[in-house]
């Protein structure tokens, strides 16, 4: 069966055209969209290398303007609170601080109305101590939290004992005690004028650090070399269990100092230091051994302490001199201080401000007090040189 289909029959869609001629090639508009944002970026990055040529050329103008003559600003760290207001009670009391200040102000134990230094100026403190305390460069100092400390000590060691696959062993085991270290109070003054309170370019906290160290540098280097133990601390020289050598006679040789350089256990001896004044000092380095060697060496760069046989030399003018009227005298001391000597600060300084007693003086005055002890923890890590000259 034939079918006849007309025009009238069949939907004739429109014809689809590309009027944009950039649109015939999808290629060209990508490259074209990428060339863009190149550019783009390109503008931004030389934009921004002009803005920073501009900032250097503005800071280089100002270090120079900076840098002329007189116009030249000193810039000062801000201290901590806590060092500005011990500063500000030194000058001025308490009862002219503000509220801020005086809260940060750590206050003492004591009754007295004390003030706890802060940890930068007892830091400063400590640095100073050494100065005249040159036994705390040595020993083992360490703080306490009472008044008294005691220490584990042992007195008595294992024994072993050597035998066969059958052979039973034998009981051993280790003995220990105690030993006690007492804390005690050491107490000094020192008076600044209102003068030098009022100047605020005078260094108030560097000399009150360097006034209380050097007094209590004295005091603490005293006692712990000579000190009886009677509300001080006991000291090195008076120490019972100190193993002593005698020079033999009148006159201290090189000889004498090889002997107590090798008694001490190699253990401590290799840690050692020698310990003695000044005067003694003298005498020790002109001692030569038998083949003409000097046995004080000089320190081959500057800081480093002189050294007797390799091992530091330290100054400490407590010691006894030589030649001493005593004949018990023991001038020279070898050992490992870190382990023999502990130093134990309870208080590091408690500062109480005077402003009335001595104002007739145009003086304040400034009271200190510490609490510190010490003394000998193991005797067997020591030796004592003593000078006969009967």
């Amino acid at each position: 069966m034939n079918t006849r289909i007309t025009l009238e029959d069949v939907e004739v869609l429109p014809l689809e055209t590309r009027s944009d001629p950039d649109n015939s090639d999808p290629m060209a508009a990508a490259t074209a969209a990428v060339e863009e944002i190149r550019s783009a970026a390109d503008e931004f990055r030389t934009q921004h290398q002009n803005e920073l040529r501009a900032a250097n050329d503005r800071i280089a103008a100002l270090e120079t303007r900076l840098n002329r003559p007189g116009t030249q600003h000193e810039q000062r760290n801000e201290p901590a609170i806590e060092q500005r207001a011990f500063i500000n009670f030194a000058r001025t009391g308490v009862e002219r601080m503000e509220a801020e200040e005086v809260r940060a102000l750590t206050v003492s134990t004591d009754t007295a109305g004390g003030y706890l230094a802060p940890e930068q100026f007892v830091a400063e403190l400590d640095r100073n101590l050494v100065l005249f305390s040159p036994i705390r460069s040595v020993a083992r100092v360490t703080p306490a939290s009472a008044g008294e400390i005691v220490l584990p000590k042992r007195t008595g060691t294992m024994t072993a004992s050597w035998g066969g696959e059958t052979t039973p062993a034998t009981a051993t085991q280790p003995a220990y005690g105690q030993q006690k270290i007492n804390v005690y109070e050491l107490k000094c003054y020192v008076d600044v004028s209102n003068t030098l309170l009022e100047d605020a370019a005078f260094n108030l906290e560097a000399e009150l650090a360097f006034d209380f160290a050097e007094e209590f540098g004295r005091a603490e280097g005293a006692a712990f070399i000579n000190g009886d133990g009677t509300g001080k601390p006991n000291g090195l020289l008076n120490t019972a269990g100190i193993e002593t050598l005698d020079t033999t006679g009148a006159d201290l040789t090189a000889d004498n100092l090889i002997d107590v350089f090798h008694d001490l256990p190699g253990a401590y001896a290799s840690r050692a230091v020698w310990g003695m004044n000044r005067s003694v000092i003298g005498t020790v380095r002109k001692l030569k051994n038998a083949n003409g060697d000097y046995l004080w060496q000089d320190a081959l760069t500057a800081g480093n302490p002189p050294t007797i046989m390799g091992r530091p030399v330290v100054e400490l003018p407590d010691m006894p001199d030589y030649p001493a009227a005593d004949a018990e005298a023991l001038p020279i001391v070898f050992g490992d201080f870190k382990s023999a000597f502990r130093i134990f600060d309870r208080v590091n300084l408690s500062v109480l401000r005077d402003p009335y007693s001595q104002q007739v003086n145009g003086l304040v005055r400034f009271h200190a007090r510490r609490r510190v002890g010490g003394g000998v923890t193991k005797a067997e890590a020591l030796r004592l040189l003593k000078v006969d000259l009967t």
